[in-house]
């Protein structure tokens, strides 16, 4: 499939298959992580997977949009290693999360998982549950798995705006 046909079928998958997620699948969804550009290649990216039976108890007391994804990446920056654009002060980590988040969200998709980027949860619970550093921001979660039989696309997925609302040219 062509990268076109891969952002057009991937989808926010709410409803998982208790199916586990093979481990050469994870290395290769993790790899197009580290594959993503950072600003200035400062990597500041962290990846926590979450798999065990306990840990995965864990991530869904402590967000409620866990939706029983048999694999959670918890999708954080090390903000002490980010770079900060000098004439606005701005510390890119957290766009460098997303970059390489979105990679990921796109790998998975072609090996066949069905991903949810979640952003509805308190950083900070799930950085207390975990013991995570005090400078690792978690900026996304992505679930990961294979989705179940009768998930299905948002009824509102396909809906986009027109390029004349979105874009313009200078």
């Amino acid at each position: 499939m062509d990268f076109t046909q891969l952002v057009a079928q991937r989808y926010s998958v709410r409803k998982y298959a208790e199916r586990p997620v093979e481990p050469e699948k994870i290395q290769a969804v993790l790899e197009a992580g580290r594959l993503a550009p950072t600003a200035k290649n400062l990597q500041p990216q962290r990846i926590h997977v979450i798999q065990s039976p306990e840990a995965l108890a864990k991530i869904r007391e402590a967000v409620h949009c866990a939706f029983n994804a048999p694999t959670v990446l918890i999708c954080c920056g090390d903000v002490t290693k980010g770079w900060v654009n000098p004439y606005t002060q701005f510390n890119h980590t957290e766009t460098d999360v997303a970059i390489v988040t979105c990679h990921m969200m796109l790998k998975a998709t072609e090996l066949g998982l069905g991903t949810l980027w979640v952003g509805l949860f308190d950083p900070q619970k799930v950085s207390d549950t975990f013991e995570l550093p005090e400078q690792e921001i978690p900026f996304a979660l992505l679930l990961l798995g294979y989705a179940a039989d009768d998930a299905a696309p948002a009824s509102a997925h396909s809906v986009r705006k027109p390029l004349s609302e979105t874009v313009s040219w200078l």
